[in-house]
């Protein structure tokens, strides 16, 4: 979620494999509290402390639907005149319209908040694209499903009572949505390597798919990229920052990248659940002054993304919040 600046990490590919989860049995979801939902809580606690990611898989046809309508808008979205693309202009930081011609490749994005997603299709086309808008509105609605269940489920692995949960849910208040294109430029006539963008998100959970280009990479906590291939029944789910100090450090903020080669455009579609500006980020059931002492003071979450903006640290976190 944002534009951090490029920064050198020299290590060594290896292999990783994440693990993959399914919400569904036989076709129903978990029912909560019930043996199979806890076993799975514990399951996607350790994922997010180790991987700080991990793979959910998904059987839901209005998922599978709104996906396909997407991806099949990605190439025709980005195609549209300079003109047409430029008129999309918000006041959040990311979310105007935005292209940037590297040395070796081109990125384009554009960002939209769950509540501008009509107005961003009228603008876009002049008959407002309806099975686009329906495709964003149905994402947008169903993750944000998702993210409350990962969330109580985080909860559940660490035993913390539910009572809890009203303070979880605002950390999913809002959510934003961002559609990507990346591609070798035309003077790259190699097509090498492509680089770029190693950041964690300063959200609560991302949620990423992609046209099957391959292209995320993810940091181990042993400090090796690796690859992370995402199926087309699925998605890649990061822990982002908001998320790391809630736990007060015990969840793993992900950083990754997109790395490429080759003459196909990548595309991919992210939706970040976030906080509303106005809540106050706070570490405190998981704050234990022996084994763990408490990492990160309380904090607004405008003002910190705000800070990110301004400044485009890595260490936004550690630097804004950290004790």
């Amino acid at each position: 979620m944002g534009f951090p600046r490029e920064i050198d990490m020299a290590c060594e590919n290896e292999a990783m494999v994440l693990p993959c989860f399914d919400f569904c049995k036989g076709g129903v979801t978990l029912e909560e509290g019930s043996k199979e939902w806890k076993e799975m809580s514990m399951k996607v606690r350790e994922a997010c402390e180790s991987y700080g990611c991990f793979i959910l898989k998904y059987d839901e046809i209005s998922i599978k639907g709104a996906r396909e309508v997407i991806f099949k808008n990605m190439k025709p979205l980005f195609d549209l005149p300079q003109e047409t693309k430029q008129q999309h202009i918000s006041p959040k930081p990311f979310n105007t319209h935005h292209c940037k011609n590297f040395e070796n490749f081109d990125y384009e994005s554009f960002g939209i908040d769950d509540a501008e997603i009509e107005n961003f299709t009228n603008l876009m086309w002049p008959q407002g694209n309806p099975p686009l808008r329906e495709a964003l509105e149905c994402m947008s609605s169903k993750i944000s499903e998702i993210s409350l269940f990962v969330l109580k489920m985080i909860m559940e692995g660490y035993g913390i009572s539910q009572n809890y949960i009203s303070e979880v849910e605002s950390i999913k208040s809002s959510s934003n949505m961002r559609f990507n294109k990346y591609k070798a430029s035309a003077n790259n006539n190699d097509y090498d390597h492509v680089t770029r963008f190693p950041h964690t998100d300063k959200n609560s959970l991302t949620f990423l798919c992609d046209n099957g280009v391959q292209g995320l990479q993810v940091l181990s906590k042993t400090g090796k990229w690796s690859e992370i291939t995402i199926p087309q029944n699925g998605l890649v789910v990061l822990v982002g920052d908001i998320l790391k100090a809630w736990s007060n450090g015990r969840l793993y903020a992900a950083t990754h990248r997109v790395e490429f080669s080759g003459e196909k455009e990548r595309y991919s579609f992210g939706v970040f659940p976030a906080p509303k500006e106005e809540v106050i980020v706070e570490p405190r059931e998981l704050v234990d002054e022996t084994l763990h002492p408490l990492r990160y003071r309380p904090f607004n979450y405008g003002k910190f993304f705000s800070y990110y903006a301004s400044n485009r640290k890595d260490d936004a976190l550690e630097v804004f919040a950290g004790l």
